[in-house]
């Protein structure tokens, strides 16, 4: 598995605690990035992460609103927390990091809901994704 693979898993679990918790994002993050300094072997994944979850915070408004956009008659609110904090960091990725291709960041993320959500959630994604995608 690659380092960017671990980091948007890890990068998931910040953002869907966060969610889940009622918490702010930067908070689950600071208590990540105290456990990451003490693990090395996960640095590399760590990295990538944090700025995931730091873009997405940054720019939270425009990815939800991207996001809600092409969602068809579904609200943030109705999503499953796994498939908002899935959209997040694909959306993100799509908009706002020209390093990770189109086809990367999507096909990451239905790989992610499929494995950590419901059984529609792989389709209802990929969908979301590639409607965003076309639009950037």
């Amino acid at each position: 598995m690659s380092a960017r693979t671990k980091a948007r898993k890890r990068a998931l679990d910040i953002l869907f605690q966060a969610d889940v918790r009622g918490d702010q994002p930067a908070t689950i993050l600071a208590a990540e990035a105290k456990r990451a300094a003490g693990e090395p072997a996960r640095q590399a994944s760590w990295l990538y992460a944090r700025e995931i979850v730091d873009g997405v915070i940054d720019n939270q408004d425009a990815i939800d609103e991207q996001i809600t956009t092409f969602a068809k008659d579904w609200s943030l609110a109705r999503m499953p927390a796994v498939d908002r904090a899935v959209l997040r960091i694909a959306t993100w990725e799509l908009m706002y990091n020209d390093e990770v291709p189109a086809a990367v960041a999507i096909d990451e993320a239905v790989e992610l809901a499929k494995e950590f959500s419901t059984d529609d959630s792989g389709a209802f994604v990929h969908g979301v994704l590639a409607r965003i995608a076309r639009a950037s």
